[in-house]
């Protein structure tokens, strides 16, 4: 039997100055590693530092990857149309180098409307230009020749063609990541369809794996990455009380943007934000409930959007390696593309 890999994920929000930011993940991602945590992943963010706080991830990582010996080191995501795509097969054959084979190579088409003007694209051109740099991507690190030339990548990409994660909201995008052999992001959150605002998130994703799994080639290995927000504490009202500042800002970020809310209260805003927040025993259980989870092959954990102290990601990191990984792991991914009611 399979075990579950467990990760930590960071969108490197710490209320900080970005080199203190980026302090602050790198001893967090030291820490997860000592506690035995078999994957880190971070965000790429431009220009919103309210949203993310890393523009190249790439970098970032190969600096982690110098702290760390064995914990695997993942981007979830590089926002791939923004970029140049040969230059990404470059810097991730050399980060992957440097941090000794350990690099996962999360991809997505992005989010953020307005990020994308700057680098000569618009919101609607996202989708064609993942496509195309996807391509070019997988040409490179596959070792063809480079747009009708005799040029070939250097450094070699050895193997990073099979630790491509494509991270997706639709069916469509799964199955399409599920042909071509890749691995599945599934998010922490995301957005419910119209007239279905109490929508489970386990609803919501279910589907999307099934079309993974429909679409994976025979002897291709599922790979299912699920991201949640679970913030751990000793005790549950502390919990409570450090997530409410952060769940009541996404709120109103939330209402600002044109959306509706189920409720005012810390319950709706952890339902609306499908958040898993208490001591070990209230968040394995609200986890045990998640059946996608039964059905992934990792999950990765994140404290957003309850942006707590460092020292409180520090021991949310604590108690769920101690209480929630274990029953986690144990319990071995359900990978028949069966439909889940």
């Amino acid at each position: 039997m399979t075990q579950k890999r467990i990760g930590f994920f960071t969108r490197l929000l710490d209320k900080a100055p970005a080199a203190e930011r980026y302090r602050l993940a790198t001893e967090q991602i030291r820490h997860a590693e000592v506690l035995g945590f078999e994957s880190a992943w971070v965000a790429q963010h431009h220009f919103h530092e309210q949203e993310g706080g890393l523009p190249a991830p790439l970098v970032f990582l190969a600096h982690a990857g110098a702290h760390t010996s064995k914990i695997r080191l993942g981007t979830g995501i590089i926002t791939l149309p923004m970029e140049n795509a040969l230059r990404v097969a470059e810097d991730a054959a050399v980060t992957d180098l440097l941090t000794g084979g350990r690099l996962e190579l999360g991809l997505g088409s992005g989010g953020t409307p307005g990020s994308f003007a700057p680098f000569g694209l618009t919101f609607e051109q996202r989708g064609a230009a993942f496509a195309a740099n996807l391509a070019t991507l997988t040409q490179a690190w596959q070792g063809d020749a480079l747009s009708g030339t005799d040029n070939h990548l250097y450094p070699a990409a050895q193997g990073l063609n099979d630790r491509i994660w494509i991270a997706t909201f639709s069916p469509e995008g799964a199955a399409r990541a599920g042909k071509a052999g890749h691995g599945l992001m599934l998010s922490r959150t995301q957005p419910r369809p119209a007239g279905q605002p109490s929508l489970p998130l386990d609803a919501l994703q279910n589907p999307v794996i099934d079309a993974y799994l429909e679409a994976l080639p025979a002897g291709i290995a599922p790979r299912i990455l699920a991201s949640r927000t679970a913030f751990v504490a000793d005790d549950r009202n502390y919990a409570r009380k450090v997530a409410l500042p952060g769940l009541t800002a996404q709120a109103e970020s939330y209402r600002k943007a044109g959306h509706q809310l189920r409720g005012e209260t810390l319950d709706d805003f952890i339902g609306q934000f499908d958040a898993h927040i208490g001591d070990p025993p209230d968040v394995l259980s609200s986890l045990l409930a998640d059946s996608s989870l039964s059905r992934v092959t990792d999950i990765s954990f994140q404290v957003h959007s309850v942006e707590p102290e460092h020292q409180d990601v520090l021991r949310s990191l604590e108690l769920i390696s101690r209480y929630i990984a274990p029953v986690l792991r144990r319990s071995a991914a359900t990978l028949q593309p069966e439909r889940i009611a």
